[in-house]
């Protein structure tokens, strides 16, 4: 959703262990069915078979196996705004002792769109997306600044989203 805020709860897709996800080789036809699934995640089986060459079975299959290997998810892509949600910030965590346990905490929030281990000046960054900056407030102070071993908070409010795209990795 190009030029639209966008919003996706990655915590309401359970998380698997990237050593048990099967590997799964992407030739120029799986690229070219995720893209085409980039662009119209409703694009039907038949018409991306004709448009890679296979037959409609075979790309089922074929985005089959991407899904299960994690390589892409088909998710709605929501507006925050239109959603309820007023407020998005990103929120850099600095954690003195093991970084794990604070991230696992920080990602099954569900306020928590997004969640990364970085090197720098933050152990973590998380976006965050809210009701208004009274929720936000509370996340921040009440429960992501209570975790054991959080040491301390910067919180980036958003004022706009200038770029966000879900189109990479195929080129």
């Amino acid at each position: 959703m190009i030029g639209k805020v966008t919003y996706h709860r990655a915590a309401d897709k359970p998380q698997r262990a990237p050593a048990k996800r099967p590997s799964v080789a992407l030739d120029d036809v799986s690229k070219r069915i995720i893209e085409l699934l980039q662009h119209d995640g409703r694009k039907s089986y038949a018409s991306m078979a004709l448009e890679v060459g296979l037959s409609e079975a075979a790309v089922r299959q074929r985005v089959q196996r991407l899904l299960d290997a994690d390589v892409m998810q088909i998710v709605a892509v929501t507006d925050p705004l239109q959603v309820g949600f007023q407020r998005q910030a990103m929120v850099g965590v600095r954690v003195g002792g093991d970084v794990a346990p604070v991230a696992a905490a920080l990602s099954a929030m569900t306020e928590v769109s997004y969640a990364v281990t970085t090197a720098g000046s933050f152990d973590l960054l998380v976006e965050v997306v809210c009701e208004d900056d009274d929720h936000l407030l509370e996340l921040v102070t009440q429960r992501i600044r209570s975790l054991k071993n959080v040491t301390a908070t910067e919180t980036f409010v958003y004022l706009k989203l200038n770029k966000q795209l879900y189109n990479w990795g195929t080129r």
